[in-house]
Protein backbone atom coordinates (compact mmCIF):
# COMPACT_ATOMS: atom_id res chain seq x y z
CA UNK A 1 0.00 0.00 0.00
CA UNK A 2 2.88 2.39 0.21
CA UNK A 3 2.80 3.28 -3.34
CA UNK A 4 -1.13 3.70 -2.94
CA UNK A 5 -0.50 6.42 -0.07
CA UNK A 6 2.73 7.85 -1.74
CA UNK A 7 -0.26 8.62 -4.86
CA UNK A 8 -3.04 9.97 -2.98
CA UNK A 9 -0.65 12.23 -1.30
CA UNK A 10 1.31 13.43 -4.21
CA UNK A 11 -1.17 13.54 -6.99
CA UNK A 12 -4.68 13.57 -4.78
CA UNK A 13 -3.18 16.03 -2.14
CA UNK A 14 -0.77 17.70 -4.10
CA UNK A 15 2.43 17.45 -1.87
CA UNK A 16 5.47 17.59 -3.47
CA UNK A 17 7.77 14.52 -3.12
CA UNK A 18 9.61 15.72 0.04
CA UNK A 19 6.23 16.83 1.75
CA UNK A 20 4.38 13.23 0.70
CA UNK A 21 7.66 11.76 2.19
CA UNK A 22 7.93 13.58 5.48
CA UNK A 23 3.55 12.40 5.71
CA UNK A 24 5.01 8.39 5.93
CA UNK A 25 6.72 9.01 8.75
CA UNK A 26 3.96 7.83 11.20
CA UNK A 27 4.68 4.39 9.16
CA UNK A 28 8.52 4.31 9.35
CA UNK A 29 8.94 5.65 12.45
CA UNK A 30 7.18 2.90 14.56
CA UNK A 31 8.92 0.15 12.13
CA UNK A 32 12.81 1.79 13.72
CA UNK A 33 11.55 1.84 17.26
CA UNK A 34 9.84 -1.54 17.73
CA UNK A 35 11.66 -3.48 15.32
CA UNK A 36 15.00 -3.38 18.07
CA UNK A 37 12.07 -4.52 20.96
CA UNK A 38 11.02 -6.98 18.76
CA UNK A 39 13.94 -8.27 17.99
CA UNK A 40 14.94 -8.79 21.42
CA UNK A 41 11.50 -10.50 21.99
CA UNK A 42 12.10 -13.05 19.63
CA UNK A 43 15.16 -14.65 22.10
CA UNK A 44 11.67 -14.79 24.94
CA UNK A 45 8.53 -14.86 22.91
CA UNK A 46 7.18 -17.54 20.65
CA UNK A 47 7.46 -16.25 17.22
CA UNK A 48 4.10 -16.97 16.57
CA UNK A 49 2.98 -14.60 18.94
CA UNK A 50 4.96 -11.79 17.16
CA UNK A 51 4.17 -12.68 13.59
CA UNK A 52 0.36 -12.63 14.87
CA UNK A 53 0.02 -9.91 16.68
CA UNK A 54 1.89 -7.65 13.78
CA UNK A 55 -0.25 -8.70 11.40
CA UNK A 56 -3.00 -7.82 13.64
CA UNK A 57 -1.76 -4.22 14.17
CA UNK A 58 -1.47 -4.17 10.33
CA UNK A 59 -4.76 -5.34 9.78
CA UNK A 60 -6.05 -2.83 12.01
CA UNK A 61 -4.42 0.20 10.32
CA UNK A 62 -5.54 -0.82 7.00
CA UNK A 63 -9.20 -0.91 7.87
CA UNK A 64 -8.99 2.74 9.44
CA UNK A 65 -7.33 3.92 6.38
CA UNK A 66 -9.54 2.27 3.74
CA UNK A 67 -12.39 5.02 4.78
CA UNK A 68 -11.55 7.91 2.83
CA UNK A 69 -13.65 10.42 1.83
CA UNK A 70 -13.09 13.15 -1.18
CA UNK A 71 -12.44 15.95 1.32
CA UNK A 72 -10.03 14.23 3.44
CA UNK A 73 -6.67 15.11 4.55
CA UNK A 74 -3.85 13.14 5.11
CA UNK A 75 -4.21 12.94 8.72
CA UNK A 76 -6.92 10.77 7.57
CA UNK A 77 -4.59 8.15 7.34
CA UNK A 78 -2.29 9.27 10.50
CA UNK A 79 -4.18 6.39 13.02
CA UNK A 80 -3.58 3.75 10.66
CA UNK A 81 -0.02 4.37 9.37
CA UNK A 82 1.02 4.15 13.19
CA UNK A 83 -0.66 1.00 13.91
CA UNK A 84 0.84 -0.78 10.88
CA UNK A 85 3.95 0.48 11.52
CA UNK A 86 4.09 -1.42 15.05
CA UNK A 87 2.80 -4.31 13.28
CA UNK A 88 5.31 -4.33 10.54
CA UNK A 89 8.10 -3.50 13.25
CA UNK A 90 6.61 -6.42 15.30
CA UNK A 91 6.88 -8.73 12.62
CA UNK A 92 9.65 -7.97 10.79
CA UNK A 93 12.51 -9.51 12.91
CA UNK A 94 9.88 -12.46 13.96
CA UNK A 95 9.69 -13.61 10.47
CA UNK A 96 13.96 -13.15 9.91
CA UNK A 97 14.22 -15.10 12.78
CA UNK A 98 11.69 -18.16 11.76
CA UNK A 99 12.99 -18.33 8.47
CA UNK A 100 16.50 -19.08 9.28
CA UNK A 101 14.98 -20.82 12.96
CA UNK A 102 13.46 -23.76 11.37
CA UNK A 103 16.73 -25.33 9.50
CA UNK A 104 19.75 -26.28 10.71
CA UNK A 105 22.49 -24.03 11.20
CA UNK A 106 24.05 -24.69 7.74
CA UNK A 107 21.19 -24.03 6.00
CA UNK A 108 20.40 -21.09 7.33
CA UNK A 109 22.31 -18.62 4.45
CA UNK A 110 19.71 -20.27 2.28
CA UNK A 111 16.57 -19.84 4.52
CA UNK A 112 17.37 -15.64 4.61
CA UNK A 113 18.03 -15.96 0.88
CA UNK A 114 14.40 -17.66 0.54
CA UNK A 115 12.73 -15.26 3.10
CA UNK A 116 14.00 -12.37 0.86
CA UNK A 117 13.10 -13.78 -2.13
CA UNK A 118 9.91 -14.29 -0.88
CA UNK A 119 9.71 -10.77 0.46
CA UNK A 120 10.30 -9.24 -2.71
CA UNK A 121 7.71 -11.68 -4.86
CA UNK A 122 5.45 -11.02 -2.47
CA UNK A 123 5.79 -7.01 -2.74
CA UNK A 124 5.71 -7.48 -6.77
CA UNK A 125 2.55 -9.46 -6.33
CA UNK A 126 0.65 -7.27 -4.19
CA UNK A 127 1.58 -4.40 -6.13
CA UNK A 128 0.10 -5.72 -9.50
CA UNK A 129 -2.75 -7.12 -7.94
CA UNK A 130 -3.71 -4.16 -5.70
CA UNK A 131 -2.94 -2.22 -9.47
CA UNK A 132 -5.16 -4.17 -11.03
CA UNK A 133 -8.10 -3.92 -8.78
CA UNK A 134 -7.43 -0.68 -8.64
CA UNK A 135 -7.64 0.78 -12.18
CA UNK A 136 -10.62 -1.27 -12.74
CA UNK A 137 -12.35 0.41 -9.90
CA UNK A 138 -11.49 3.69 -11.07
CA UNK A 139 -12.71 3.09 -14.60
CA UNK A 140 -15.70 1.70 -13.70
CA UNK A 141 -16.66 4.84 -11.53
CA UNK A 142 -15.22 7.04 -13.36
CA UNK A 143 -17.61 5.91 -16.51
CA UNK A 144 -20.77 7.48 -14.82
CA UNK A 145 -19.21 10.99 -14.41
CA UNK A 146 -17.64 11.79 -17.51
CA UNK A 147 -20.81 10.20 -19.57
CA UNK A 148 -21.37 12.97 -22.22
CA UNK A 149 -18.12 14.95 -21.73
CA UNK A 150 -15.31 14.38 -24.35
CA UNK A 151 -13.37 12.02 -21.90
CA UNK A 152 -16.19 9.75 -22.12
CA UNK A 153 -14.08 8.40 -25.42
CA UNK A 154 -11.69 7.72 -23.63
CA UNK A 155 -12.19 6.58 -20.10
CA UNK A 156 -10.06 3.63 -20.13
CA UNK A 157 -7.15 5.91 -20.89
CA UNK A 158 -8.22 8.37 -18.16
CA UNK A 159 -8.39 5.58 -15.36
CA UNK A 160 -4.74 4.42 -15.97
CA UNK A 161 -3.32 7.50 -15.69
CA UNK A 162 -5.50 8.34 -12.68
CA UNK A 163 -4.09 5.10 -10.95
CA UNK A 164 -0.44 5.28 -11.82
CA UNK A 165 -0.67 9.41 -10.85
CA UNK A 166 -0.75 11.08 -14.05
CA UNK A 167 -4.17 12.20 -13.36
CA UNK A 168 -2.75 16.29 -13.57
CA UNK A 169 -1.54 15.91 -17.47
CA UNK A 170 -4.75 13.40 -18.33
CA UNK A 171 -6.99 16.66 -17.00
CA UNK A 172 -4.63 18.72 -18.85
CA UNK A 173 -5.36 16.75 -22.18
CA UNK A 174 -9.29 17.90 -21.54
CA UNK A 175 -11.35 20.58 -22.92
CA UNK A 176 -10.74 23.45 -20.75
CA UNK A 177 -14.77 23.56 -20.40
CA UNK A 178 -14.68 20.28 -18.57
CA UNK A 179 -11.37 20.32 -16.87
CA UNK A 180 -12.58 20.92 -13.70
CA UNK A 181 -15.60 18.11 -13.64
CA UNK A 182 -12.96 15.66 -14.94
CA UNK A 183 -10.58 16.22 -11.79
CA UNK A 184 -13.73 16.46 -9.65
CA UNK A 185 -14.51 12.94 -11.06
CA UNK A 186 -10.85 11.66 -11.13
CA UNK A 187 -10.39 12.90 -7.57
CA UNK A 188 -13.59 10.53 -6.22
CA UNK A 189 -12.44 7.95 -8.34
CA UNK A 190 -9.40 7.58 -6.91
CA UNK A 191 -10.84 8.17 -3.04
CA UNK A 192 -13.09 5.20 -4.36
CA UNK A 193 -9.96 2.96 -5.67
CA UNK A 194 -8.40 3.32 -2.72
CA UNK A 195 -10.80 2.17 -0.25
CA UNK A 196 -11.33 -0.97 -1.99
CA UNK A 197 -8.03 -2.18 -2.19
CA UNK A 198 -7.44 -0.95 1.01
CA UNK A 199 -9.82 -3.08 2.25
CA UNK A 200 -8.55 -6.25 0.23
CA UNK A 201 -5.48 -5.37 1.72
CA UNK A 202 -7.47 -5.72 4.95
CA UNK A 203 -8.78 -9.59 4.13
CA UNK A 204 -4.93 -10.72 3.10
CA UNK A 205 -3.32 -9.26 6.13
CA UNK A 206 -6.55 -10.81 8.58
CA UNK A 207 -5.26 -14.27 6.58
CA UNK A 208 -1.97 -13.80 7.26
CA UNK A 209 -2.44 -13.06 10.94
CA UNK A 210 -4.20 -16.88 11.41
CA UNK A 211 -1.55 -18.29 9.88
CA UNK A 212 1.21 -16.88 11.73
CA UNK A 213 -0.97 -17.80 14.91
CA UNK A 214 -1.85 -21.04 13.54
CA UNK A 215 1.01 -22.50 11.52
CA UNK A 216 4.14 -21.20 12.99
CA UNK A 217 5.30 -23.96 15.28
CA UNK A 218 7.71 -24.05 18.32
CA UNK A 219 8.29 -27.79 17.51
CA UNK A 220 9.38 -26.81 13.78
CA UNK A 221 12.53 -24.79 15.61
CA UNK A 222 15.96 -26.16 15.25
CA UNK A 223 17.36 -26.34 18.85
CA UNK A 224 20.48 -24.64 18.91
CA UNK A 225 23.69 -26.97 19.17
CA UNK A 226 24.61 -27.89 22.10
CA UNK A 227 28.00 -26.44 23.65
CA UNK A 228 30.63 -29.29 24.24
CA UNK A 229 31.61 -29.24 27.51
CA UNK A 230 35.53 -27.48 28.31
CA UNK A 231 38.33 -30.74 28.03
CA UNK A 232 40.32 -30.80 31.68
CA UNK A 233 43.32 -29.40 31.06
CA UNK A 234 45.79 -32.80 31.63
CA UNK A 235 47.85 -32.93 34.90
CA UNK A 236 51.51 -31.48 35.00
CA UNK A 237 54.15 -34.62 34.72
CA UNK A 238 56.96 -34.45 36.31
Amino acid sequence: MFLYITLFFQNVLGFSPLEAGLRTLPVTMPILLVSPLSGRLTARVPARLLLGTGLAFVTLGLLLMGNLSDSSPWTALLPGQILAGIGIGLATPALASTAVGVVAPQLSGMASGANNTARQLGLATGIAGLGSIFQSKIESTLTPLVTGMSASSHVHELARAVASGGTGRAVQAVPPDDRVKVANAAHHAFVTGFNIIALVSVAVAAVGCVAGYALVRSRDFVPPAATPAPVPPEPARA
